[in-house]
């Protein structure tokens, strides 16, 4: 089990409401050598109000009390010299400011909506950014490395009543076979000809780019922004469309069209900052025909009889058949890298966590089954035909030492994470002048140490 111990950040949202006109600003705490104004709390309590978020107890209470504790860490960090990497908090705020973008419509509807420069938005996520990754890093600093023994696991797990135990939900462990049907050469040469005729719609002033790339363009996220896929490194693309991307220097000008397992695609530049490149695309994904779906359904049924008359495994039909370059090389075996898991990096899949097509085939099979051909979208937004094995399950139940002994040493982890910055806290409020104006300390704290006897 994952839990990310941090405080909250009211510097994440601080800009994102403005507060009311009429409201005089105050002074309302002091910590250290810093200031938390009313208005601060107001916007994040408007923010936090707008987002159908609840806080546990009295925002006006709650609220300055998280911005004091992050305020600790800021200090501390200061004292320690803590530094973080600039260029990953410019890659974070390239990727909110997409993010906004895109939900929202455009830059002119960003700035709107903020009622800010799009620049000054940027600078003060910037800011923002900075000093969550400074306390994420302070925090990490603080903790150092937690070592436990089994004996800390058993101990924990010991300690607490039967029905304390955390639920371990259902999970499975998937092994896949998938087959790209064929794409006609006349499905590639017309969509390659549209291509091109967008450029050229592009290159005479007919039509602009964006207003193409919103109205055809296949790759629907960055569609919505005119096709601009915002500021990025080349690592962060696909080896071949980065090549071309990052070769053009011309706005006015369109580039080849370039192949990917995307798709086929043809890139705007908009502008480059040093390692960065803000460009447009339009992307036009090939149509595979009902034809070659069911040519690939007749290889794989083909497959599927002979794997169940045992002629080779499933494991070697991966290895030489399949097309999935994910499991392969795995046998098959289906990885999950869904960051938010508590499985992530393993084998094991909570049911919701698998592509919906498999998981509606996998949901009532028993363990060594394999499935009949199915088509699914793979994470391409491909339309591929697949068979799928159950190689295991686990069902949902109470966690025990044998069967889940790395889920109890990450909630024992995580309980010592807690247990350390507790501390750290409570023992920095004793020797951090804190200063509470009159009418804002009558709170019930969750550390109390705030107000001095």
């Amino acid at each position: 089990m994952k839990k990310i111990i941090c405080v909250f950040f009211l510097a994440c949202c601080s800009f994102l409401v403005v507060a009311q006109e009429n409201i005089i600003d105050e002074i309302v705490w002091v910590v250290g050598d810093d200031a938390i104004l009313r208005s601060d709390i107001e916007s994040q309590r408007l923010y936090l109000q707008n987002e159908g978020q609840r806080l546990n107890g009295d925002p006006y209470c709650v609220i300055p009390e998280q911005m004091a504790v992050q305020k600790l860490y800021l200090n501390q960090a200061k004292i320690d010299s803590v530094e973080v990497s600039e260029t990953q908090i410019i890659q974070e705020v390239e990727r909110w400011m997409n993010y906004v973008t895109n939900q929202i419509g455009s830059r002119e509807k960003v700035e709107e909506y903020f009622n800010k420069k799009y620049s000054q938005i940027r600078e003060e996520r910037k800011d923002m950014i900075r000093e969550q990754q400074i306390v994420q890093q302070m925090q990490r600093n603080l903790i150092g490395e937690i070592k436990l023994t089994p004996a800390d696991v058993r101990k924990y797990y010991n300690q607490l009543p039967q029905d304390s135990l955390p639920i371990i939900p259902t999970t499975v462990e998937v092994q896949i076979v998938t087959l790209e049907p064929k794409i006609s050469f006349e499905e590639t040469d017309a969509l390659k000809a549209r291509l091109r005729e967008f450029t050229d719609q592009v290159h005479s002033g007919q039509m602009e780019f964006s207003t193409l790339a919103r109205l055809y363009s296949e790759d629907t996220e960055s569609a919505k922004r005119g096709g601009e896929l915002g500021f990025t490194g080349k690592g962060n693309l696909l080896p071949e469309f980065a090549n071309v991307a990052f070769s053009l220097n011309d706005p006015n000008r369109v580039s080849r069209i370039v192949e990917t397992e995307y798709g086929y695609h043809i890139i705007q530049l908009i502008e480059k900052r040093g390692d960065r490149i803000n460009a447009r695309h339009i992307l036009l994904r090939p149509k595979v025909s009902d034809k070659e779906i069911k040519e690939a359904t007749v290889k794989l049924d083909s497959l599927y009889a002979d794997l169940k008359e045992e002629k080779f495994t499933f494991e070697e039909a991966a290895t030489f058949v399949s097309y999935d370059k994910d499991t392969r090389n795995n046998k098959g075996l289906m990885v999950n890298s869904n960051y938010e898991s508590d499985n992530y990096g393993t084998p094991r899949f909570e049911m919701q966590e698998l592509p919906p097509e498999i998981s509606k085939i996998v949901y009532n099979m028993e363990v060594g089954d394999i499935s009949k051909p199915f088509t699914m979208i793979n994470k391409m937004q491909k339309e591929v035909v697949a068979i799928v094995k159950l190689k295991d399950r686990t069902e949902s139940h109470r966690a025990n030492l044998s069967d889940d002994y790395q889920a109890l040493k990450a909630i024992v982890e995580a309980k010592k994470r807690e247990e350390l910055l507790d501390q750290w806290i409570r023992k920095q409020q004793r020797s951090t002048y804190v200063r509470i104006s009159d009418g804002w300390g009558n709170c019930d704290f969750e550390y109390p140490g705030w107000i001095k006897e």
